[in-house]
């Protein structure tokens, strides 16, 4: 770590912090299931948001950065509009720090796609499909329809006109899904259509009616090994308007499930289904072995928890049952450990606008604030 870069020691810090991007205000990274720095380890890539009080407007550009962590340089290598507030561009890294990955949108026709592209070259290549989620080996990516995302929630997506054009999915959809784009080749394809997804899962939801229901893809993820993927699918009833943003609108009338599945498409499995997520949940994700899923779950109606499930639904449990379940829960590479944050005006949270990192020992359930800023 470069030596110019500003120590962060409020509340004495159990671990080195550093601030990489001190003179360039509003960088983010994506999301806590995605790593911002580089295979090798020096690069650090980050999206430059252009303003930070409101959503932005449609073809409104921000920047993709690169901090190289040794040197302390920082090079802005793109601009684009395919960006939300909550993701930025939906930056990835590839396979080795010649490989990046970010969302774009071609304003003459309001169609979204990704660019691959050499950050230390700045040789680019536009893929026909756009990206969530890449593969570890650097291959695939993995995405919802991102024309459609904002349905339910906006800011992990790219921001679009509301002209009306945006195509509403009512009832499962077998031209919508899922998508693969080869990074090799830059072709996309349907990896699964939504009806698929419902045919194995929603006679036991026990849901009759979802011809009534407008139904998204949303999350989705590679588990570590790359064999598996974990897909989210949200709904909400049909109304005779069109609706955008159902989170503010009305959070209460969408339903969720995390269905896993094999990347030939031969093993499904709904790991945590409407059932469950009606109590109350969020922020799901791989463990590292790549079978199990993490997440947060009121899984008793009594206040949420760390929570885990296997990949195909079952031994659905409590990790630690005194443990407030918050944040952005992660499992520790070691399977001993998790660490999460807060909100700030969540439980765990001091009060005063900060708020911990929590590092907790998943055998003893001792925890640490490990940074509070």
């Amino acid at each position: 770590m470069n030596r110019n870069f500003p120590r962060y020691l409020d509340f004495n810090p159990k671990v080195p912090v550093w601030c990489v991007t001190p003179d360039h205000p509003g960088c983010i990274h994506r999301f806590f299931d995605t790593s911002p720095i580089s295979p090798s380890g020096r690069y650090l890539a980050a999206f430059q948001l252009p303003i930070e009080d409101r959503l932005p407007d449609p073809g409104e550009l921000g920047k993709i950065c690169i901090v190289d962590l040794e040197s302390g340089e920082t090079n802005f290598i793109a601009e684009t509009c395919g960006w939300g507030a909550q993701m930025g561009a939906n930056i990835n890294w590839g396979a080795s720090d010649h490989e990046l990955f970010f969302n774009d949108v071609d304003t003459n026709i309001w169609h979204p796609f990704a660019w691959k592209i050499n950050p230390l070259t700045g040789k680019r290549y536009k893929m026909e499909g756009t990206v969530y989620h890449v593969s570890p080996d650097g291959r695939w990516l993995l995405s919802a329809n991102l024309t459609t995302m904002t349905k339910t929630q906006v800011g992990y997506s790219v921001c679009l006109p509301n002209n009306g054009t945006v195509k509403r999915n009512i009832g499962p959809s077998k031209t919508d899904g899922f998508y693969l784009t080869d990074t090799a080749t830059g072709k996309k394809h349907l990896l699964v259509n939504i009806a698929d997804l419902l045919a194995d899962f929603s006679h036991s939801w026990g849901i009759s009616d979802f011809d009534q229901q407008e139904i998204y893809g949303f999350h989705c993820k590679f588990n570590p090994q790359g064999d598996k993927v974990m897909l989210s699918l949200r709904w909400f009833p049909v109304s005779d308007n069109p609706n955008d943003n159902m989170f503010h609108a009305n959070f209460s009338a969408i339903r969720f499930a995390w269905i896993t599945m094999s990347l030939d498409g031969k093993e499904k499995h709904c790991a945590v289904g409407p059932d469950q997520w009606e109590k109350g949940g969020h922020h799901a994700t791989w463990f590292p072995d790549g079978r199990r899923i993490s997440m947060n779950l009121n899984i008793d109606r009594d206040g949420m928890r760390f929570v885990a499930v296997n990949a195909d639904g079952s031994n659905l449990h409590t990790m630690l049952p005194d443990a407030i379940g918050t944040g952005h829960p992660t499992v520790h590479a070691d399977g001993r450990h998790l660490m999460t944050d807060t909100y700030t005006w969540g439980a765990t949270s001091f009060g005063d606008g900060t708020i911990p990192l929590r590092w907790i020992d998943l055998e003893n359930g001792e925890e640490e604030v490990i940074v509070r800023m």
